[in-house]
């Protein structure tokens, strides 16, 4: 059983950035491939983007490419998701999820959640 734990939301203003983490706590960290959705009131959990195991791969949902960046630090069994130039539509709760083998897109994918971290961006 992996457990995943989030941090770094908060409230900020548009154009502004954060860093979210997401701690596992699974030995073998470098074996999941790691992903970061986001749900905003009333809609649906999205893919945001993905990270596989070694590092080596990412991709990233077209509405935030070019100002998310997701890393992974496998000594750490930690990822983060470096969000810059932050706009309201961005707000909403973010999710780590974690699975074995290749990354993907789909929420149904993915075995372990986090509980979620809320990241608020005032215009």
């Amino acid at each position: 059983q992996v457990q995943l734990v989030e941090s770094g939301g908060g409230l900020v203003q548009a154009g502004g950035s954060l860093r979210l983490s997401c701690a596992a706590s699974e030995r073998t960290f470098s074996t999941y491939a790691m992903g970061w959705f986001r749900q905003a009131p009333r809609k649906e959990r999205r893919f945001v983007a993905f990270i596989s195991g070694s590092g080596g791969t990412t991709y990233y949902a077209d509405s935030v490419k070019g100002r998310f960046t997701i890393s992974r630090d496998n000594a750490k069994n930690t990822v983060y998701l470096q969000m810059n130039s932050l706009k309201p539509e961005d707000t909403a709760v973010y999710y780590c999820a974690a699975r074995r083998g290749w990354p993907t897109v789909s929420t149904r994918d993915y075995d372990y959640w986090g509980q979620g971290t809320q990241v608020t961006v005032s215009s």
